[in-house]
């Protein structure tokens, strides 16, 4: 089957080690399914791929790609759930969680094979293209506000670096659950773009908001840490699922943590459960994922160089035939 991978780590010149071609169909075993992809999205985490984040040499040739939606072997269109082994179903009682990628083969690809419990039903409101960027993305920014950040409605949010998946995301999320967003990009075509989706003030990374707010949702790390933690109110939440800029910030407002008493909580992906009611909540609702371009699974290097450039707005999808 054709299929796109990762076939060397290169950790300066990460697309270097990215393949594309003919790889053995997927085998599967009791308590597992093979699912047709119809649609697949690209996450950063492909790009830390690449670069041996998460996925080790011995595990070469692997096939990348978190996310994806098609049909089961009965015809049923379905959404996958990327986290193997969270439950424990499909994989020994002591393995640990991982993510599509890092020890099972992921879904760009004809065909994926997971776990019979991580397959959910995909909604008929939402197309292939749509559902595909939902479990990883926008199931990091459903789980950041709404579990780890414990915002209401009519709280108030700072997101960090609107353009990437999850800060595009959260902005939507968060105006349709009636809080008060504001955004920040270097970049001052994605910041008008942030007000479109419902920012109420999308500003350079940074500058002063109009008021301090009750959570920030942090992707970028170093280069905004200082600036998310500076616009908290006091009891205030930073939820962080990413450092794209970096993990190491010059300052780390250690000071304005403790005598503000801050919350600093960490983020990684959500459950089958959360992406459930994510599912239910874009169905119900009319949200839908903000998708920047869709691409035929032959051309995914385009994809994974827009990405890298950090070109984007929103998912980029591919899809197969």
């Amino acid at each position: 089957m054709f299929a796109v991978y990762a076939a060397r780590i290169d950790r300066d010149q990460p697309l270097d080690g990215l393949e594309s071609g003919e790889r053995p169909a997927p085998e599967t075993c009791p308590g597992w399914s093979t699912v047709t992809v119809k649609a697949a999205s690209l996450n950063h985490h492909d790009l830390w791929s690449l670069r041996g984040v998460g996925l080790a040499e011995d595990k070469l040739p692997m096939i990348l790609g978190c996310d994806a939606a098609g049909v089961d072997a009965d015809g049923n269109e379905v959404v996958l759930h990327s986290v193997i082994g969270q439950s424990g179903h499909g994989v020994g009682p002591r393995e640990p969680r991982s993510i599509l990628t890092e020890r099972y083969p992921g879904t760009f690809a004809e065909q994926v094979a997971v776990p019979t419990w991580n397959i959910l039903p995909k909604p008929k409101e939402l197309s292939f293209e749509e559902a595909a960027c939902l479990p990883t993305a926008w199931l990091t920014a459903y789980r950041m506000l709404f579990t780890n950040a414990g915002v209401r409605p009519g709280d108030s949010v700072l997101v960090q670096g609107a353009g990437g998946g999850v800060a595009t995301a959260a902005i939507v999320l968060g105006k349709a659950a009636g809080l008060r967003v504001f955004a920040t990009s270097r970049d001052e075509a994605k910041r008008k773009r942030a007000l479109e989706l419902g920012a109420v003030e999308a500003v350079e990374p940074g500058a002063r908001l109009p008021q301090r707010v009750d959570a920030v949702i942090e992707t970028v790390g170093a280069a905004t840490w200082s600036h998310s933690v500076k616009s908290l109110r006091p009891g205030g939440t930073v939820v962080i699922s990413g450092a794209t800029s970096g993990d190491r910030p010059s300052h780390a407002e250690l000071t304005r943590v403790f005598f503000l008493e801050l919350k600093i909580v960490g983020s990684t992906m959500g459950t089958k459960d959360e992406l459930e009611d994510l599912l239910s909540f874009c169905a119900a609702t009319g949200v839908r994922p903000v998708i920047d371009e869709v691409l035929p699974m032959d051309r995914a290097r385009e994809g994974f160089e827009r990405m890298e450039a950090g070109g984007q707005f929103g998912k980029i999808v591919l899809t197969s035939p």
